[in-house]
Order: C-alpha cells, then sequence, then structure tokens
C-alpha cells in the first residue's frame, strides 16, 4: 500500500488529470444513462476534439519554453480560408492545397517566431496581433462569406475512417486487429523498460504493480476500439492524433531538440550558458506550432465542410486550457504531450457530456473556466507546498 501511495505521491500530476478524466466520465455516464458510452457518441467525441488535440500537442511546446500563442484559432480559420479559396475556388487538386496551407502555417511560424525569438517581443503581444493579422486576413480573403462544399477526398481528413478489408459484418475487423497489435507492442515495450531499468539497477516498482497498471490501460484501449468497431471503425482523425502522439513524445523524451525545449523553458540563462542556443529553440517551436495549427485548420474546415469566417474562434483557449489542465506550468519548462491529450479530453468529455444532458451554451463556458481555475490553483498549490 505504501509503495502505491508514494507511486502516485511521485506522480501526482500525471496520475491526478487521468483519475479526474476517469471520474468526470463516470459522472456523465450516470447523468447521460450511459449515453456517453454509446458507439455512436463515442465516434462523434473523437471526431469533434480532433483538432483541439492537435492543437494541444502543438500549444504544449510552446508553453513548455515559457511562451503562449494567442492566435492558432485564427490560423485555423485562415488555413481554412486558403483551402477553400484554392479548392472550392480555384479548383486546385487537394494534395496541393493542402501542401500549400502546410507551407503557409509553417511561414506564420517563422513570422511570429521571428518577432519573439530573435528581436525579443513578448509572445503574448506577437500573437495577440497574430490573432487580429489573420483573423482580418480571413474575413478578407472570404469577403466575409462561407465556401462550400469541399470534394469528398478533402472531407475525409476529418470525417473518413479506416478500410475494413478484413470484414463486411456489423463489426469493424481491422480497428481490433489494430488494437491488438498495440496492445502486444504496449506489453513489449513496458517489459523492456523495466528489463533495462534493472539492468543498470535503478529503481522500478513491483512487478504486480506493472501488470496491474498495464491490464487497465490494455483494458481501457480494447475496449474503447472495440466501441469504435461497432459503429464505423477507428477514424482518420483518431490516427493523426495517436501519430502526432508518438513522434512528439519521442521527441521530447529521447532527443537533444526535446531536452533543449524543457531546459529553454526551465531557465533560460542557465540554458544559455550551457550552450543551448535557445532562440534558435524558440524560433523551431513557433515554426512547428504554425504547421499543426495548419494541420487543425484543414481538419477544422473538413469538419464543416466549408471554410467560414467565423472558424477557429476561441480554439486558441481551448488548447491553453488543455495544455494547463494537463499538468503543464505557467512558468515553463514542465508539461508532457500526453498530459495535453489528457487535458484536451478532459475538456472534450465535458463539453459532450455537458451538451447530451442539456447544459446551455453559457454555462459550459463557465464550468469550464472554473475547471482551469482549479487545475492551475491545484499546480501552484503543489508547487509552493514542495
Amino acid at each position: 500500500m505504501e509503495t502505491i501511495i508514494n507511486l502516485f505521491r511521485n506522480n501526482l500530476r500525471q496520475y491526478g488529470m487521468i483519475i479526474a478524466l476517469v471520474l468526470i466520465t463516470g459522472l456523465f455516464w450516470i447523468l447521460t444513462d450511459g449515453i456517453n458510452f454509446k458507439p455512436l457518441n463515442l465516434t462523434n467525441l473523437i471526431l469533434q476534439n480532433g483538432f483541439i488535440l492537435v492543437l494541444a500537442v502543438g500549444m504544449v511546446l510552446v508553453i513548455i519554453t515559457g511562451n503562449i500563442d494567442l492566435s492558432v484559432g485564427s490560423v485555423v480559420a485562415f488555413v481554412g480560408a486558403i483551402a477553400g479559396v484554392l479548392i472550392i475556388n480555384m479548383n486546385v487538386p487537394v494534395w496541393a492545397a493542402v501542401l500549400i496551407a502546410f507551407v503557409v502555417g509553417a511561414l506564420i511560424g517563422v513570422w511570429q517566431g521571428f518577432w519573439i525569438a530573435y528581436v525579443g517581443i513578448p509572445s503574448f503581444i506577437v500573437t495577440l496581433a497574430g490573432m487580429l493579422i489573420f483573423r482580418g486576413l480571413t474575413l478578407w480573403l472570404l469577403d466575409g462569406q462561407s465556401l462550400a462544399p469541399f470534394p469528398e477526398s478533402f472531407q475525409k481528413i476529418s470525417s473518413g475512417f479506416v478500410p475494413d478489408f478484413l470484414g463486411s459484418g456489423d463489426l469493424h475487423i481491422v480497428s481490433l486487429v489494430l488494437s491488438i497489435i498495440l496492445s502486444l507492442v504496449l506489453i513489449y515495450m513496458e517489459f523492456n523498460k523495466r528489463k533495462t531499468q534493472l539492468k543498470y539497477n535503478f529503481e522500478v516498482i513491483p512487478l504486480w504493480l506493472t501488470v496491474v497498471k498495464l491490464a487497465l490501460l490494455l483494458f481501457a484501449i480494447n475496449w474503447f476500439v472495440y466501441q469504435l468497431a461497432l459503429n464505423k471503425g477507428i477514424p482518420t482523425v483518431l490516427i493523426i492524433v495517436f501519430i502526432l502522439i508518438i513522434i512528439y513524445t519521442f521527441v521530447m523524451k529521447n532527443t537533444i531538440m526535446g531536452r533543449h525545449i524543457y531546459a529553454t523553458g526551465g531557465n533560460k540563462k542557465a540554458a544559455d550558458l550551457s550552450g543551448i542556443k535557445t532562440k534558435r529553440v524558440v524560433f523551431w517551436v513557433f515554426v512547428n506550432n504554425g504547421v499543426l495549427a495548419a494541420l487543425a485548420g484543414l481538419m477544422f474546415a473538413a469538419r464543416l465542410n466549408s471554410a467560414t469566417p467565423a472558424a477557429g474562434n476561441m480554439l486558441e483557449l481551448d488548447a491553453i486550457a488543455a495544455v494547463f489542465i494537463g499538468g503543464a506550468s505557467m512558468a515553463g519548462g514542465v508539461g508532457t504531450v500526453i498530459g495535453a491529450i489528457v487535458g484536451g479530453l478532459v475538456m472534450g468529455v465535458m463539453n459532450n457530456g455537458m451538451s447530451l444532458i442539456g447544459v446551455g451554451i453559457d454555462w459550459q463556458q463557465a464550468i469550464k473556466g472554473m475547471v482551469l481555475l482549479i487545475a492551475v490553483g491545484f499546480d501552484v498549490y503543489n508547487k509552493n507546498k514542495g
């Protein structure tokens, strides 16, 4: 029992939000009579929140460096408008329009990263200006009107599903096979990690606790995928988010760039003295965030099946809230990609659950604000206590 208490205490930030997600999900299961666990609703939950999770992945890197980006919602709208003009008005092939959209996102990141990293203007000011600039450019580009519809090939970015070439019945077999493969990979990685730690005489948790933790994780993954398989299978959006989680978790945990990002946010002066080119780190983090905002913009436009001037409104706040709820620190140097995803899921489950039980948009905003305040307050309390 003492081992469990120490494990939880040492990983309070990480496990606290996972427990909160489970409790919030359970609460809405009771309040909605289980509707939130229905296969169709779980699929909709992924489709409705995929672009927020993509934004959260980019935002967590920005916040770890001690900065913030208020412009991503406007960038989402601007990229969607560019895609609409290119594909609908100019008949540009979808693949070419998508490529151009990514280039535009990267250039936006270059523009903002330059002012922040090399000129030294605070990120709050630069991205606040960016929020106004790109929203204004969106209105100009669309002339205040919505463009629709997009071709089906473009819509599949947000509404597509993994094809089931192994079956044609009511159960999506390919999704189940992918879930089993993922489970085997996770089992291998967990025990290989444990073997490596023992080899170098690192302290490890008891074997039974490793087995219990892994069993709970695998049960949650396989149950979730089974529910998706009862509908249409795994959405393309989930595959995109999953790939981003793998890539960015690896970068932040296992690469020099990841360590430099944490060092820049933890103590910029010390990082400079140790030879880290912190300006370059901040610059590339904003370029990366621009590219991911472009991806989210394409997903959002595909989801709406239109390019609209109001697209992405307040999305930057959802992304920022997801990162802080997921355990990142406003001071920088702290945060994880998995934490940002969990924070995004907390926001998504709350939005979905409150809509199912008929809570108005006014109270939804107020409740989300309180959750954000409590999450950050909890972080400040633990830091002061430590």
